[in-house]
């Protein structure tokens, strides 16, 4: 089995873990010989070393920093829910001779340890390892980590420069391309950052609450002075109950919230019943956890973060009608 040496030797691996094959046992012979009796259709005719993201959010930072020097793609595809994705034979498939596995951590992918398992020694990058987390403030997830970090410019340039060094371990040669390209997408950060504080700053005092069916949005909401109310804490445990409801409702109507959201990954029914109960209105699908299809209005994070910010605006400064 690899060790930690397999990176060089470097103290700065970043706790990239190497997951032992022998523990694939605990999923069954079946899921271990789909992902490895077809080693040979995976694909080697590109030489580059191939890196798995779990989700594609993961995926466009991993490629802004790699640039053409490594293979990236995403285990969960667009549109699917990711905290507790339920992986298939083919995704174990695809994964088999990965030269290292992204991860975000912060108890997100409930499903990681399984699926390493069951993928064999992959090396593994936490890209919040190290991270100070903003604690999940309700319910049953109160006091744990909300794992969605990346919603904050300001982590997710964590995230890039995580990638850097983790990309540097993995293929020494391309350490200046790395650097290079990881700087210039930290610069396109900070520039997202100006522009949206700028932007969130127009939402009058009375208004900037803003409610999502996910609690996704507190590292943003922290970092550009807005509050925070949500139908449930994770979309791990997105119970609809009748106290959730009543709380959410209660909220938007002693406030006067002029408009609601929820996330692409999650039925809306429950928030657009929560818009009528409290005479408020369904501002429109945010993304989170997912990128959009290419030609959707969110298929990079620049993107996500600009098309998320303009639904808030059109809601909560009462420019936009129902969506």
């Amino acid at each position: 089995m690899p060790s930690l040496q397999s990176c060089g030797g470097h103290s700065g691996c970043m706790g990239i873990r190497l997951i032992s094959r022998a523990a694939a046992v605990v999923l069954g012979v079946g899921v271990i010989v789909a992902g490895c009796a077809d080693r040979s259709r995976v694909s080697r005719d590109d030489s580059r070393p191939r890196v798995l993201t779990t989700f594609t959010v993961l995926a466009d930072l991993a490629r802004n920093v790699a640039g053409d020097r490594l293979q990236v793609h995403s285990i969960v595809k667009e549109g699917a829910e990711i905290h507790g994705y339920q992986f298939t034979p083919s995704d174990i498939e695809r994964s088999v001779g990965a030269d290292l596995l992204v991860e975000n951590g912060l108890g997100l992918e409930l499903w990681a340890r399984r699926f390493t398992a069951a993928a064999g020694d992959i090396p593994t990058v936490t890209l919040s390892e190290g991270m100070e987390p903003l604690l999940i403030r309700a319910d049953a997830y109160a006091g744990k980590p909300n794992p969605h970090a990346w919603m904050s410019p300001k982590r997710a340039m964590d995230y890039v420069d995580r990638l850097r060094e983790a990309f540097t371990n993995l293929d020494p040669d391309g350490a200046e391309d790395y650097a290079n390209n990881a700087e210039a997408y930290n610069k396109k950060l900070q520039a997202l950052d100006g522009e949206l504080r700028e932007a969130l700053a127009t939402i009058p005092p009375q208004h900037r609450v803003l409610v999502s069916c996910e609690g996704a949005f507190t590292y943003l909401a922290t970092d550009y002075g807005l509050e925070e109310a949500f139908l449930w804490p994770v979309n791990a445990e997105s119970e609809i109950t009748p106290k959730r409801m009543a709380r959410l409702i209660n909220t938007v109507r002693e406030r006067a919230v002029p408009a609601v959201f929820c996330e692409s990954t999650v039925s809306d029914k429950a928030q657009r019943e929560v818009a009528i109960a409290a005479n408020s209105r369904f501002g429109g699908t945010f993304f989170v956890d997912s990128l959009s299809k290419p030609d959707g209005p969110a298929p990079t994070l620049l993107e996500l973060q600009r098309h998320n910010v303009k639904l808030i605006l059109d809601g909560l400064t009462d420019r936009g009608g129902d969506a």
